[in-house]
């Protein structure tokens, strides 16, 4: 099962050839993932919303690895586009967030994705174990992994 989050693409991500610049590209990834994970959000959040982000959590987040694959230009669009965002691979301390991004209509796909997202321990630093609470909400959203093309 996969997510679906609107993100709206800004004037400021458009580069000088009037698409989405490709660093721009993860923030809207970045900006997909807090609105899927991150509790605290608007009414509404989705049940994978669980990581508690907010002033004195117990846990961070922070970003081991990120890999994107452009598949077209993203122009400006009026309406959100859309981000489909699941899980590739849970493990100990961190999961696989992973990501296709699409126009708005559904019509075209721009980009696939795949962010390594480590969970740890606010005071120490050190990473800590998934809870079960965690693992309970994201696991109906764990499928495959995005295969990239390599050449």
């Amino acid at each position: 099962m996969r997510l679906e989050v609107p993100v709206q693409v800004r004037w400021s991500d458009l580069d000088a050839y009037g698409h989405v610049n490709n660093a721009s590209l993860l923030t809207l990834l970045e900006e997909a993932r807090i609105v899927a994970f991150w509790a605290g959000g608007p009414d509404g959040s989705p049940a994978t919303a669980v990581i508690d982000a907010g002033a004195g959590a117990s846990s961070i987040t922070v970003i081991a690895r990120q890999e994107a694959e452009y598949l077209g230009q993203i122009p400006h669009h009026r309406e959100p586009i859309v981000v489909e965002t699941w899980i590739g691979h849970l493990g100990g301390a961190s999961m696989q967030v992973c990501y296709e991004v699409f126009s708005p209509d559904r019509s075209v796909l721009y980009a696939r994705a795949a962010t390594l997202v480590v969970m740890l321990d606010a005071v120490t630093g050190v990473p800590r174990r998934l809870t079960p609470a965690e693992r309970a909400a994201w696991e109906p959203y764990l499928e495959a992994p995005v295969d990239f093309r390599r050449g």
